[in-house]
């Protein structure tokens, strides 16, 4: 492989445990406020950006190449509100798309037929990343302030599924 796709899947690597940690602070964050159903959809993106992390490792550790864990920074913690907590979510998914599109176009100058293939699933699953939070965000901003909406919202959320 190609030492500069190599970096920027290493890289890649990191960003997606800082997503993870991220979400974990959400989640963290959405236990104090009794949110339940909030903290368990902000788990289960934590559990889905963990294993996009490794998904990277593995293409890489099969590939024959090395994997260079890097040092996260750390996450933000303190929200406004749940509406600004999923804002900031979405506004992270969108940065990782924009770093998955950087890759994929790399791959493709590269050559690099493997890596394209594995890119693509990201680049997939990042339009279904963001549009899952600005679905929830859409919801936030229709309810507002009412408190029992909010409740319901938070009801529906703790429904959701981890991804097969």
């Amino acid at each position: 492989m190609n030492k500069k796709l190599v970096t920027a899947l290493n890289d890649q690597i990191k960003y997606e445990f800082e997503a993870a940690f991220n979400y974990l602070a959400m989640a963290a964050y959405f236990e104090e406020q009794t949110f339940p159903g909030m903290a368990h959809w902000m788990r289960l993106q934590y559990e889905e950006e963990l294993a996009h992390a490794n998904k990277i490792f593995d293409f890489l550790s099969d590939r024959g190449e090395k994997v260079n864990l890097q040092a996260l920074s750390k996450p933000v913690s303190n929200f406004k509100s749940p509406l600004d907590a999923f804002q900031k979510a979405l506004k992270h998914e969108q940065k990782v798309t924009a770093l998955i599109n950087d890759l994929y176009a790399l791959a493709v100058n590269e050559k690099d037929y493997p890596a394209q293939v594995v890119l693509q699933w990201f680049v997939l699953e990042q339009v279904e990343e963001e549009k899952n939070a600005g679905d929830v965000i859409e919801q936030l901003k229709r309810i507002g302030d009412d408190g029992p909406a909010l409740l319901q919202l938070d009801q529906q959320l703790a429904q959701r599924q981890p991804e097969a």
